[in-house]
């Protein structure tokens, strides 16, 4: 079963934070509040946390995932941007949207969408989310917890521990979260921002 670990979505109490990362570290597939729902996340490196992603989701290994980061200060490494987009994604960013950007040669491949070679990237505004990335120190990569046959990301980490409690390792409880999913926004080749999804990020920024 996993391990439950309540943090205030406010003001996260630093103690439960490291507990937290500790886990994540050790290899723990971990599920965590986002600015659009709970997500599955686990370090870059953990196949066995990816597989059980994949699984639970059931979904297959072609998926996109998305890095989650605390800030912009490694875009570089992951991402190809020009000074515009980059301006433009610091501007709006931490924030509930979803950036899908040309990846780097770095980036491994289960990361990147192999036919168009781009990256999914999310600076989340949560606080718990926020705390627990800049704790560990690197990005993660998640999904959104959809469960087969529904439509949004779970909200009720009540009812998550109940459905795949059994299944993961960490369950950080962040309280009732809104479902509302991120706003993702693509760029064209000369750095046009293009409006993908519509949600919970005010798209008027990207609009030129």
């Amino acid at each position: 079963m996993a391990v439950t670990i309540t943090i205030h979505p406010e003001t996260p109490q630093e103690r439960n934070i490291k507990k937290a990362v500790e886990m994540i570290r050790a290899g723990g597939c971990a599920v965590l509040p986002t600015d659009s729902g709970y997500a599955l996340a686990c370090t870059l490196e953990n196949k066995d946390a990816r597989e059980r992603i994949l699984s639970i989701r059931n979904i297959d290994r072609y998926h996109n995932f998305t890095l989650l980061c605390a800030d912009l200060s490694e875009l570089s490494l992951y991402a190809r941007v020009g000074n515009a987009v980059f301006r433009l994604l610091k501007n709006n960013t931490p924030g509930p949207y979803t950036f899908i950007l040309k990846a780097t040669k770095e980036v491994p491949r289960k990361l990147m969408n192999e036919r168009r070679k781009t990256i999914g990237l999310r600076v989340p505004g949560n606080p718990i989310m926020q705390a627990l990335l800049q704790e560990l120190g690197e990005p993660l990569m998640s999904v959104s917890l959809i469960l087969p046959g529904r439509d949004v990301a779970e909200s009720d980490p009540y009812e998550i521990d109940q459905e795949i409690g059994n299944r993961v390792d960490l369950l950080v409880d962040g309280g009732n979260l809104a479902e509302t999913p991120t706003t993702v926004v693509g760029f064209t080749e000369d750095g046009t921002p293009d409006i993908m999804r519509e949600g919970a990020g005010d798209p008027t920024p990207f609009l030129s």
